[in-house]
C-alpha cells in the first residue's frame, strides 16, 4: 500500500514543483486517506474534497485510478488548465467546486439527502480538514445530517494538528457524538484502518477522524509545515524530497 501512497506523493510533488503553486504538506497529510476511499469504494459510493487547497492530491489520486490522464497533471495551475489550485467540479471525478473552507461539507450532506430521498444506493464520503471543523456551518451540517437520519453520510477529518498556533480543534469525538454521530477514530496513514473503518455498517451518520501528519513523507515538510504551507519546493529540495519518499517504498517500479 505505501508503494502506491508513495507513487501519488512523487506525481504531488511533480505538480507543485512544476507549477510553483500549491500545498505540500495538506496534500500530503491525506494521501492515504484518498487511496482507501479510491481503492476500495463501491460503484455508487462518491467522494467530496472540502479542504479544496490539497486539491493536488486529489488530481492525483484521480490519475492514479485512472479517472484523470497522468499527463493532465502536468498543467496543474497553468492558465486555462482544469486542474486549479482548488478543484472545480467540472474535472472529471470531482464533486464540488471549492475555495472558502466548509462550503463542500453541506454541499456533501444535501447530497446525501438527495439519495436517500430518491433511494439511492451509495455512500457519501466527504473530507474536511481539522481546521475547517472551526467553522460555524461544520457543525449547522452535523445537525442537518443527524436530523435527517443520514446514515448514507461518512465525514473524514483530516486531523493534521494544522491550527496548533490558532484556535486548536479539540475534544471532536466528543463533539461529534454529541451531535449524534457514530464516530471512529484511526491512524489517518494506516490504509488498513481507513478502510476498515470507511466501509463498516453504520446506522447515524459517520464521522471518520483520521490523525495524520501534515507534511507526511518528507522529513523536512512534517518538522516546518508552517513554513511551508504554500511553498514551493527549488530543484535541489525537489530531488531530496522525491528521493526521500522513494526510500520509504519497497517498490522499483516508482
Amino acid at each position: 500500500m505505501l508503494d502506491e501512497c508513495a507513487k501519488i506523493r512523487i506525481d504531488v510533488l511533480r505538480m507543485v514543483f512544476a507549477s510553483r503553486e500549491g500545498h505540500l504538506p495538506s496534500a500530503f497529510s491525506i494521501v492515504e486517506t484518498l487511496y482507501a476511499v479510491y481503492a476500495n469504494k463501491h460503484e455508487h459510493d462518491v467522494f467530496f474534497l472540502s479542504k479544496g487547497h490539497a486539491g493536488a492530491a486529489l488530481f492525483a489520486t484521480l490519475a492514479h485510478f485512472g479517472i484523470l490522464e497522468k499527463q493532465e497533471l502536468l498543467s496543474y495551475c497553468a492558465y486555462d488548465s482544469r486542474l486549479g489550485g482548488h478543484p472545480h467540479r467540472t474535472v472529471p471525478g470531482v464533486m464540488n467546486s471549492s475555495g472558502s473552507l466548509w462550503h463542500g461539507f453541506p454541499v456533501a450532506a444535501g447530497y446525501a439527502f438527495s439519495r436517500k430521498i430518491k433511494h439511492e444506493p451509495g455512500e457519501v464520503f466527504c473530507l474536511i480538514g481539522d481546521g475547517e471543523s472551526n467553522e460555524g456551518t461544520i457543525w449547522e451540517t452535523a445537525m442537518y445530517a443527524e436530523q435527517l437520519h443520514l446514515s448514507n453520510f461518512v465525514c473524514i477529518i483530516d486531523k493534521n494538528n494544522s491550527q496548533v498556533r490558532a484556535m486548536t480543534s479539540i475534544h471532536l469525538p466528543a463533539k461529534f457524538e454529541s451531535f449524534g454521530w457514530e464516530v471512529r477514530e484511526v491512524d489517518g496513514h494506516s490504509v488498513e484502518e481507513l478502510k476498515r473503518v470507511l466501509f463498516e455498517p453504520h446506522e447515524k451518520p459517520l464521522c471518520v477522524i483520521a490523525n495524520t501528519k501534515k507534511g507526511k513523507g518528507v522529513r523536512e515538510l512534517e518538522e516546518n509545515f508552517m513554513a511551508w504551507h504554500h511553498k514551493a519546493p527549488g530543484a535541489d529540495e525537489y530531488e531530496k524530497f522525491r528521493a526521500e519518499i522513494l526510500s520509504q517504498s519497497d517498490s522499483n517500479a516508482l
